[in-house]
């Protein structure tokens, strides 16, 4: 195998990641993956591995440029960071040694030494812990490439939906105050640019929500939908970009809505993942947009009450491995045009 690799980040060892990175690379040839690397946790990796019932052969190296060469027979560490591999009892080591992995993964894509990075799930809790100052693995990464954390747009992405919240972790009563034409437009470009970057679509359907019941319903149960989402939707269409609504969220995601747009724009945090989880909870995709590298997660937790069970489906890693290669490519081939 050749080219650059993919560098993933541990998550928190106590957590699921761990088990399903070894999984994911047990299943590398099914799954047709690319090759990718992980930052540290040699040990801690077998020792989660053998949990699945997987004989784990890893193998360290020293530059990232080894992984090709050593992805079909073993599992390509970088770096001898390590730890205890202690299932559902997260504790403080453990979040340094998953900051540090973060680090590593991080630096390795910014630098151009690896093709993307894939973060493995963390507790966000515990990584305050060790003085990490960031809200989130998001906000930390934007800050590693120099890009403002409002300018970070998160999407999720499964097999039958893409979704961005526009507003994410804040209180549900915050949301009517942050929301302004500004912040959908400014946001709602990074979401078409990317999704014509990375994911090769040219003129991506963008379909934005309402914020009440029945978006407004004319004014009757609010005045959000008249007053800032469809002026902002306005804008976008007259910039050229594939916008419709504003959208009642309660239709926006059956089988028939979903066929009419590329990505949903929702007004806050779970008016977008419930859908998404409920939809593709196994094969949902953390996708950050609007950096210059590519950096993906599964859409799940740490999920500590099931670390070291065997229970963990390691289909959203999977499909967080596979989308960042497939994202990475794009952008190889554009660069290259």
């Amino acid at each position: 195998m050749t080219g650059t690799p993919l560098a993933l980040s541990l998550g928190d060892p106590a957590g699921i990641g761990p088990e399903t990175i070894a999984e994911a690379w047990a299943r590398r040839e099914e799954e047709q993956l690319p090759v990718f690397l992980v930052t540290g946790g040699a040990s801690l990796l077998r020792t989660a591995a053998a949990s699945r019932g997987i004989d784990l052969p890893v193998e360290t190296i020293a530059d990232p440029q080894e992984a090709a060469a050593v992805f079909a027979r073993a599992l390509p560490v970088l770096g001898t960071e390590d730890g205890e591999w202690a299932p559902g009892a997260p504790g403080k080591d453990g979040a340094r040694l998953a900051l540090a992995s973060l680090e590593a993964a991080t630096r390795l894509a910014v630098s151009g030494s690896a093709a993307a990075v894939v973060t493995g799930p963390i507790a966000k809790g515990r990584l305050a812990e060790t003085g990490f100052t960031h809200p989130g693995q998001t906000e930390y990464v934007a800050a590693a490439c120099g890009v403002e954390a409002q300018d970070a747009v998160m999407m999720l992405a499964g097999p039958q939906l893409r979704a961005v919240p526009l507003t994410v972790h804040v209180a549900l009563a915050e949301v009517p105050r942050l929301l302004t034409p500004e912040l959908i437009v400014r946001r709602a470009r990074i979401v078409a640019a990317a999704l014509e970057r990375d994911f090769g679509l040219l003129r991506p359907r963008l379909a934005v929500a309402g914020l009440n019941p029945h978006a407004g319903e004319d004014g009757k149960f609010g005045d959000e939908e008249a007053r800032v989402i469809a002026p902002a939707v306005a804008m976008l269409q007259a910039e050229g970009i594939e916008a419709t609504g504003p959208h009642p969220a309660d239709a926006l995601f059956t089988p028939r809505g979903r066929a009419r747009f590329d990505v949903a724009l929702a007004m806050y945090h779970d008016q977008a993942l419930i859908p998404l989880k409920a939809l593709d909870f196994d094969e949902g995709v953390n996708v950050t947009l609007g950096l210059p590298i590519v950096r993906t997660s599964p859409d799940h937790g740490t999920a500590f009450d099931i670390a070291g069970k065997g229970l963990a489906d390691p289909g959203a890693t999977i499909a967080a491995i596979r989308m960042a290669g497939e994202c990475a490519a794009r952008r190889t081939a554009g660069r290259n045009l």
